[in-house]
């Protein structure tokens, strides 16, 4: 068992370093004056915790993503926006109702003063809306099941299903239940397929994260990290679907400024990741996009591993034994490839800087392993965001965000980079509400401590999923190089949806360049030979039933939901010989 590395927040003496503009630690005055501040401020309400079971009373073990690990199943309200059409919140009590219910709950939470309260309710009410659209497919089904045998089944079902999930149902699937049994696992891999393409196009056609590229949100953070040095930011997390929400929830950063690419373990392919340094080099060159290639700013590479503190010898990264160390240790090693693989191509020096964060799946609080400017990383020392939340939360929002500053320059490995230094304390920053996000809406910790996936991604693309265990991603050209990544996803759901007897859910994703020619077509081709492959590795549970898959491509130079070409849901057509 590796020794664990002490928090330099809890090992690092509080002297500041000779660069620091204000002193590590405010004086006892500076403290007084800060709590008559914060005692005289006019503080948002506190924002509590609700806890309920599903209104319906359905068995939380029914449920295929409750992963039933602990005893105390903690279920969100189902949301809707007034004036909304039906489908994502086609059935939900209402925002004043879950309002309401969020106020009289027991637990109540003092936010850090930099925690943005506003943004984590607008945050809470996405991610319920989203995921309470899924999870009302069960408990819809189970009770079409029991009407099946009755003569008015299909108005009837048809009728359920527009009232509970915003659209209709196949008719020959209904049609045929009275013959033998109500088709249940095509019923459902289709119900989850339409679900996903609503949850697309509210995405892309409401912007409810605030994130598309050219906002103002997005414009404001890409001046800023040009501002510290960097002129693109390339994000690598775990393909695990507890990190799925790591950019815009953990992170608190806009989707269109960062390039995310999951992979499993966080291990990224080297190879590729340097064709997208040249494609943005080359830009740079060319367009002088999103800065002339003379700008002294370099390109980041971010690998972001993850743990879990509650139960870490079972629910850390199964890629890597649920070892943090290893998992930290090999993250590292991939991004020193890459910056190795950059300079041995072009020249010493290119324009590569790395930076290591592991995230707490159970708390989402961020760990940093803050480098040097001579582009050393400590794997033995970190800055953990939980200690950085201690240790200033009883000052001011301006005396909180000096001293962050120093304890991210105390962590560094060596003396650091400014501007590394100013990125990083944003990120912890951001962080803090995230942590407060957590201890508002889930009681301090994640009650899904395990995988609670409701589909798997498949392919390149899924830009409007940001939602914690909503996707298990594989990203991937082919299945033969992305094998290791889907087998994990399937192993995954065989847990979640195949004991259960329901099928796997698979969307395979392409995205495609609008002004080359012919790339529709070969995003096509693409998604089809995924499908082959993935019927051909996969063929017991095809032929069972127990997977599906769902094609769809995106045109990535507009701002549009994806495009649906094809399914291995088909219903014979009548008549004929």
């Amino acid at each position: 068992m590796p020794r664990r590395p002490v928090s330099p927040v809890a090992r690092t003496p509080q002297g500041a370093p000779a660069q620091r503009r204000r002193p590590a630690a405010p004086s006892p005055d500076e403290l007084r004056r800060s709590v008559q501040r914060l005692r005289g401020r006019l503080l948002e309400p506190e924002i509590t915790t609700a806890t309920s079971v599903s209104e319906d009373g359905v068995d939380p073990a029914a449920n295929p993503w409750d992963t039933g690990r602990r005893a105390r199943v903690r279920r969100t309200p189902e949301l809707t926006q007034r004036n909304e059409s039906p489908g994502l919140g086609a059935a939900a009590a209402g925002l004043d109702a879950w309002r309401s219910r969020r106020s009289s709950a027991s637990a109540s939470v003092r936010l850090h003063p930099l925690t943005d309260s506003r943004a984590n309710a607008a945050l809470q009410t996405y991610d319920a809306q989203v995921k309470g659209a899924f999870d009302r497919l069960v408990p819809v089904l189970k009770r079409l099941s029991a009407l099946q045998h009755e003569d008015d089944f299909i108005p009837r079902a048809q009728e359920l299903a527009r009232a509970e999930l915003g659209f209709e149902l196949p008719q020959p699937i209904l049609e045929t239940a009275w013959v033998t049994q109500l088709d249940m696992r095509t019923l459902f891999a289709w119900c989850v397929f339409e679900t996903y393409e609503q949850t697309s196009a509210s995405f892309f056609e409401r912007d409810p994260l605030q994130g598309r590229p050219g906002s103002a949100t997005v414009e404001s953070f890409d001046a800023f990290l040009l501002d510290c040095g960097f002129h693109l930011l390339d994000i690598t997390p775990c393909a695990d679907g507890r990190l799925a929400h790591a950019i815009a929830y953990a992170l608190r950063l806009p989707f269109g400024s960062v390039r995310r690419r999951p992979h499993a373990g966080a291990l990224f392919d080297v190879e590729n990741t340097v064709s997208r340094w040249v494609k943005t080099e080359h830009r740079r060159y060319r367009e002088g996009l999103p800065n002339p290639a003379h700008a002294d700013t370099r390109y980041l590479k971010v690998v972001l591993y993850h743990f879990s503190s509650l139960d870490p010898s079972h629910e850390g990264c199964a890629a890597h034994g649920s070892d943090d160390a290893l998992a930290a240790g090999c993250g590292l090693s991939r991004l020193k490839d890459f910056q190795q693989a950059v300079e041995n191509s072009f020249c010493c020096g290119a324009s590569v800087d790395l930076l290591l964060l592991g995230i707490d799946t159970d708390t989402d609080a961020l760990r940093v392993h803050v480098p040097g400017l001579d582009g050393s990383t400590n794997l033995e020392r970190w800055l953990d965001a939980l200690e950085v939340y201690e240790a200033t939360a009883g000052l001011s929002a301006e005396l909180a965000r000096d001293r962050i500053l120093a304890l991210v320059q105390q962590a560094a490995a060596s003396t650091p980079d400014p501007g590394m230094v100013r990125l990083i304390s944003r990120l912890l920053e951001h962080n803090l509400s995230q942590i407060d996000y957590v201890r508002q809406f889930h009681g301090g910790h994640y009650s899904d401590a395990g995988h609670a996936e409701r589909f798997i991604g498949v392919g390149i693309g899924f830009k409007e999923v940001h939602l914690r265990n909503l996707t298990y991603f594989a990203y991937m050209d082919t299945v033969e190089e992305g094998a290791p990544d889907l087998d994990v996803g399937v192993k995954i759901f065989k847990g979640l949806n195949v004991s259960r007897g329901l099928p796997v859910p698979v969307v395979v994703r392409f995205d495609y360049n609008g002004q080359v020619p012919g790339a529709r077509d070969r995003a096509e081709r693409h998604c089809r030979r995924v499908q082959q492959a993935i019927e051909s590795r996969y063929g017991e549970l095809c032929r069972e039933g127990l997977l599906h898959v769902l094609l769809t491509i995106r045109d990535q130079d507009r701002h549009a939901p994806a495009e649906t070409i094809g399914s291995t849901i088909s219903f014979a057509s009548g008549g004929g010989h």
